[in-house]
């Protein structure tokens, strides 16, 4: 028994100093902020854009993908029509500044697969204005070799089917504007990797369906989230178990490999709690274990106005790192 638990020990020591993944980085948030006010709200009070400086902290880290959340309204405040100009200079402001110093960004417009809180598919949102959003922003960043597309944040509350037409629909014009930039693939139901088989409460599973989007350069991973609270929201600072990490992503590991597909955990987090620490380092474990399904992964969150959240990564007033990070470290190195 003890050799057979300092061999368990050793396999876990020697997976947490295997080669980090391709992606190590983090969610920064706070440009999406405002959603529930007039848009477009009003810029420095009601959301701002995470300066490029902030982004030196996580790369002295060893992270080297910032994934910037903002709002496909504040953008594009018509369907079909031109973007705002001051949004996008904002936004390109963030990302020409970051991937000068030598980051990757990861755009994520973060709405859910809504325009102004009407779903993708439904009317007055048709498939073929995602795909024109799209189409824009590609043209707008393709030729940034290191800006990744999200194609939007944690799509929920509508058909399976409908979300997979209206990814493929924005992928292919993504490629039609000409951008060969890598492209991640939320699922439905909030893209949860233990829920990808469970479509009960969003509809058909995403196993099912999700598969069939493709990218005709094969640069497009799955992007999926996971927390370990009880109900996998992400609400609570309690982790259930110090297994709970890699046992919930288990399974959608073995899809990728059945599928032989990629994919990026695009949000995970835990509080500053010893269960939550074991969770979080069981699930990076997990991930460079699988390196061949999975190129990487995102902490949730930074950004510049969550103040005490529980899960905020950013440096506190004394610029002292959170408890969390210390966690990250041995996956960063």
């Amino acid at each position: 028994m003890k050799r057979l638990v300092c061999t368990a020990l050793l396999a876990a020591a020697s997976t947490a100093h295997a080669a980090p993944l391709e992606w190590r980085g983090i969610s920064l948030s706070s440009a999406e902020w405002g959603e529930k006010l007039p848009f477009p709200g009003v810029y420095g009070k009601d959301f701002v854009y995470p300066s490029v400086a902030s982004t030196a902290y996580y790369q002295a880290q060893g992270m080297n993908l910032m994934r910037i959340a903002f709002r496909w309204e504040r953008l594009q405040p018509t369907l079909n029509g031109d973007f705002d100009a001051t949004e996008l200079a904002r936004l390109r402001e963030f990302v020409d500044g970051t991937t000068a110093r030598g980051l990757h960004v990861l755009l994520d417009p973060h709405n859910y697969a809504t325009f102004k809180e009407v779903r993708i598919g439904q009317p007055g949102v048709p498939v073929a204005a995602f795909a024109d959003f799209w189409r824009r922003l590609a043209l707008q960043f393709k030729g940034n070799d290191k800006v990744l597309f999200g194609l939007v944040n944690e799509p929920h509350s509508l058909p399976t089917e409908t979300w997979a037409d209206a990814a493929q629909a924005a992928v292919d014009a993504i490629r039609a504007a000409g951008a060969t930039n890598p492209i991640t693939l939320p699922g439905n139901g909030y893209t949860g990797a233990w829920s990808w088989f469970e479509g009960k409460w969003y509809g058909t599973a995403n196993a099912e369906v999700m598969g069939r989007v493709r990218d005709p350069l094969d640069r497009m991973l799955f992007e999926v989230h996971q927390y370990f609270d009880k109900d996998g929201s992400g609400t609570s600072a309690e982790c259930v178990s110090p297994e709970i990490g890699a046992e919930r992503l288990r399974r959608f590991t073995a899809w990728l490999k059945q599928n032989k597909r990629r994919a990026v955990l695009g949000e995970l987090g835990g509080g500053a709690n010893a269960v939550c620490e074991q969770a979080v380092r069981g699930a990076l474990q997990h991930l460079q274990a699988n390196a061949d399904v999975w190129a990487g992964w995102l902490w949730w969150a930074g950004g510049p106005t969550w103040g005490d959240y529980f899960m905020s990564l950013e440096p506190d007033a004394a610029g002292h790192d959170k408890p969390q990070m210390r966690w990250l470290k041995p996956f960063l190195e």
